[in-house]
């Protein structure tokens, strides 16, 4: 599609939402933005003075098409979203197989724009996914979801990441892009694990498959769906099949035959893809190569661009970017503290990071921020759990960091902490896979605590 057509097609909702067209400054900014401008350069082209104007028009203009749509639109996500929505809904415009934005990253995406490759599904169960409210800048990640499943045919993805990074919403967008492209599209939940005979009953009941009796001939029955049908199996919540207090991804006894099962899933050629959604990695991904396997990792971090507390009821946005970065840029984290600065400072950011200023002393190699984070009682809920999650020599590691004013080496644990040398190497490869400890290269190696995790864990030893 070109801009005019673009202009049409939200002019129609705007106007069906105010009862006013488009106005010029509002076609500048869609323009704009389908051109992968910045408000600064749309501001500048169009002979507007200030960037901030043109973002607030803009915000205005994003509340019409998010309460038009029913799903909430930003910057970030504008083009994305309206194609999308362009695609699978807008069907009154008389054109479901167009192309919103011929400058989006999507613009040549091959599942929009070749009809023959689509294909009609038969069997698709999303009551366990989540409904999406808002959906952060993370095209790089889709794209990738993208080319490990329809250019790579990767067969097993992992999607890991801290609690409340975005993993769930991640794969929900990209379910929702790629509806059409699936026989068979199912989410299950593990936050309650079920067995693994259980998960194949659920699958083949969704699929209308009679059932066989025992387990191996189940398996059967499923790698057969997977070979006919294009198939995408959604496993959220992983984590909850692996061992409280041991080392990450190690396996529950009474789940041991999904590791069997994953296994498999790496060996068999099928045209079917399986998404893990865990906080930790599982033993496959750990220990096959992903260069001989049909394996892959995504690993998400946090976001590190304000927008992210747009439209939230926040004031100071210049210190808006210290809290996105004090609090790691997880949308959880952010949701949370945004709430204690709305309900107990009116909303001001910067006099929230004032008041919450450290000034204790550095080091060589600091390890305190300017500010202390502080941990809302959610957000301590969520870290407790994290923490219960760790072997008994993790603990000992993360509270020997969080007690520390420096970054510490591996030789500086060893002999703080008089460990052996298997479960120093041991403990810190598992709290890496839980995305609690980062690696830190300098003169030699050292090793950094998450700094929300690490007040938590200093707190709970004061307590």
């Amino acid at each position: 599609m070109n801009i005019t057509e673009v202009l049409h097609i939200v002019d129609e909702l705007v106007k069906k939402k105010t009862g006013d067209h488009l106005d010029d400054l509002q076609k500048s900014i869609i323009t704009g933005l389908c051109n992968k401008k910045t408000y600064d350069q749309i501001a500048s082209e169009f002979g507007y003075e200030s960037a901030n104007y043109i973002g607030d028009e803009s915000r205005k203009l994003f509340k019409i098409l998010s309460e038009e749509l029913g799903e909430e639109i930003n910057k970030s996500n504008f083009c994305w979203t309206i194609e999308r929505v362009i695609n699978s809904q807008l069907t009154n415009f008389g054109n479901t197989n167009i192309n919103y934005c011929p400058n989006c990253e999507l613009a040549n995406h091959p599942l929009i724009n070749n009809q023959e490759t689509k294909v009609k599904f038969s069997h698709h169960d999303l009551t366990l996914a989540p409904q999406i409210i808002k959906f952060y800048n993370r095209e790089t990640e889709l794209k990738i979801l993208y080319n490990y499943i329809f250019k790579q045919n990767i067969r097993l993805i992992s999607v890991l990441g801290l609690s409340g990074i975005g993993k769930t919403y991640l794969v929900k967008r990209f379910v929702d892009l790629n509806l059409d492209n699936f026989e068979v599209i199912i989410w299950k939940s593990l936050k309650y694990p079920e067995s693994l005979d259980l998960l194949i009953d659920d699958i083949l009941n969704i699929c209308k498959i009679q059932i066989k009796p025992n387990i191996n001939n189940k398996l059967d029955q499923l790698f057969t769906l997977f070979k006919e049908k294009r198939c995408l199996i959604i496993l959220d919540d992983v984590q909850n099949i692996f061992i409280k207090g041991d080392f990450a991804g190690k396996y529950k006894p009474e789940y041991q035959n999904y590791q069997d099962f994953l296994t498999r899933i790496t060996e068999t050629e099928y045209q079917s893809n399986l998404i893990l959604i865990s906080q930790e990695q599982c033993d496959q991904m750990c220990c096959l190569d992903e260069e001989l396997y049909p394996i892959k990792c995504l690993n998400l971090s946090g976001f590190d661009d304000k927008e992210i507390l747009n439209n939230i009821g926040l004031k100071d946005e210049d210190s808006w970017l210290n809290l996105v970065n004090l609090y790691e840029g997880n949308p959880f984290y952010l949701k949370c503290i945004a709430n204690s600065i709305k309900n107990i400072y009116d909303g001001n950011v910067a006099e929230f990071l004032a008041e919450n200023q450290n000034n204790c002393g550095t080091g060589i190699l600091p390890v305190n921020q300017i500010n202390l984070p502080v941990i809302p009682t959610q957000i301590q809920t969520n870290l407790q759990l994290l923490f219960n999650r760790l072997s008994p020599i993790e603990q000992q590691i993360v509270i020997k960091l969080s007690n520390s004013d420096q970054l510490l080496s591996r030789e500086d644990l060893k002999e703080k902490l008089d460990l052996s040398s298997t479960d120093l190497i041991n403990s810190l490869e598992s709290l890496q896979q839980r995305y609690l400890v980062t690696k830190i290269k300098e003169d030699k190696i050292m090793f950094k605590l998450s700094p929300v995790f690490r007040e938590y864990v200093k707190n709970l030893m004061i307590n």
